[in-house]
């Protein structure tokens, strides 16, 4: 089929609003937000609904058109950037804004995949609910997006992954059927679990196209806390204890590094540590309920204990939301200020908790040992174990530089992390970022398992290539 009848075709289904051709329109759309993937694109697709997305899957199953699935083009690993040769349709879902219902009987949202992830938190709160998945990005990446990747964020210590908040699916296949399992249900004993195929499958088996999530109670408010610690383990050991002592109230339990902490007062205005003194870690601690008495004396009581045990060396308790945004604006404040103090070799890793202080002792060593000039930035969600555990290298330094520094650097945290039994990607996904790693740090046997889904869902192989797998 030739460029003209396809993309003819296209606007047939969706309408000429619904197709950019335009190279310079289509920027957005072929380039990722952090600067570092690029591509070209036959064609920028917006459907409007699930049967516009079927009609074009089954024009492009027909022409074996290879189609990259975007949401609010978000991701930190390249996985919705078409590649160079132009070929390939970018199919994105932000026309797909509707939210069909809120339903606070059943505590479920159900919406297109296209709906951003904070008109979501809106649309609960409009209901006295809460849906808890909190990002950097809330207010422009979409929940399709956040399905695709399994995006993790600030809670999931207390309530989990997109996959653990997500109840039911709706999904376009790789030949234009439409999966409808749009069940609000807690218990679905029918076999396979459909959805899990899709959540985390980052566009390549599919494309979800509407999803039913769990909302909860909404908390009636919460309470912070940043202390400071002279060793990891200790704070590690404090997660525990409020584990024990808070139950389910423990909200987060954020944790960064002096040179972390330092990277976002020495390059962003109005960034204040809430401490006098500098100590090696800090945590930022959240707790929240329904109910709110009791809650303040809970904490502190938690913290004074750690202070005499010699856990943590100081602590202070936010007083007002104002002390609290202004704690969780530090924390925020992480990425921008990496941006801004230099070239960041990211790794996005997950460990078992109780491997933690072990593998950043062993990890910090090694990068001493063999890149003594690059600080480390050390920070991320260490109650349920993941790190972003970053090597800073210069703003100036060369490309080619660069890139054999971070080969040198991506192998020597990464294979460090498979001895922990831990994982090389925690909440970013694959995408073109991990995927040619991916064979090194997974075994053959689950290599195998996902090539075979693969060709069974997609035996043409059109669904997001060269990513993932």
């Amino acid at each position: 089929m030739k460029q003209k009848e396809f993309t003819s075709r296209l606007m047939h289904v969706v309408g000429e609003e619904g197709v950019v051709l335009n190279p310079a329109d289509q920027e957005f759309y072929v380039n990722d937000w952090l600067g570092k993937a690029h591509g070209r694109t036959v064609a920028v697709v917006r459907p409007r609904n699930t049967a516009e997305v079927s009609a074009i899957m089954r024009l492009c199953h027909q022409s074996q058109t290879p189609v990259v699935p975007q949401g609010g083009n978000t991701g930190m690993s390249g996985g919705a950037t078409p590649d160079m040769s132009g070929a390939q349709v970018v199919l994105s879902l932000n026309r797909m804004k509707r939210i069909h219902e809120v339903d606070p009987v059943n505590n479920t949202l159900t919406a297109d995949a296209g709906v951003i992830l904070a008109d979501i938190q809106k649309a609960a709160h409009g209901v006295g609910r809460y849906f808890p998945l909190s990002l950097g990005a809330e207010g422009s990446c979409t929940i399709g997006g956040n399905l695709a990747t399994n995006a993790g964020g600030t809670g999931v210590l207390r309530y989990g992954n997109t996959r653990d908040l997500t109840l039911g699916l709706e999904v376009v296949l790789p030949d234009g059927r439409i999966w409808n399992g749009l069940r609000g249900l807690r218990k679905d004993n029918t076999g396979y679990d459909l959805k899990d195929l899709f959540i985390g499958s980052e566009g390549s088996l599919g494309i979800i196209t509407g999803v039913v999530l769990k909302l909860f109670a909404a908390p009636a408010g919460r309470i912070s806390a940043w202390v400071g610690a002279q060793q990891l383990s200790h704070v590690v050991t404090l997660l525990n204890r409020l584990q024990s002592a808070c139950g389910p109230r423990l909200s987060a339990f954020e944790m960064m590094s002096a040179p972390s902490l330092a990277l976002v007062t020495q390059h962003l205005t109005g960034h204040e540590s809430p401490l006098p003194k500098s100590y090696p870690y800090y945590a930022l601690i959240e707790l929240a309920d329904t109910n709110m008495t009791g809650l303040q004396d809970m904490l502190q009581d938690a913290l004074s204990s750690a202070i005499e045990d010699q856990l943590i060396d100081d602590c202070v308790v936010a007083m007002n939301e104002s002390q609290s945004l202004a704690m969780w604006r530090l924390r925020e404040g992480i990425s921008i200020a990496q941006v801004k103090a230099g070239k960041a070799v990211k790794h996005d890793i997950a460990l078992p908790i109780s491997s933690l202080a072990t593998f950043v002792k062993e990890a910090d060593q090694a990068i001493h040992n063999s890149f003594p000039d690059f600080p480390i930035i050390n920070f991320g969600h260490i109650g349920d174990g993941n790190l972003h555990y970053n090597v800073l290298l210069p703003l100036d330094v060369a490309p080619a530089q660069y890139k054999e520094n971070t080969t040198a650097l991506n192998k020597r945290i990464h294979d460090l992390v498979t001895q922990f039994n831990g994982s090389i990607s925690a909440e970013h996904g694959v995408g073109t970022l991990r995927r040619d790693e991916l064979r090194r740090y997974k075994s053959s046997v689950e290599m195998d398992l996902m090539i075979t889904i693969k060709r069974a869902l997609d035996p043409n192989q059109i669904m997001n290539p060269g990513k993932l797998l």
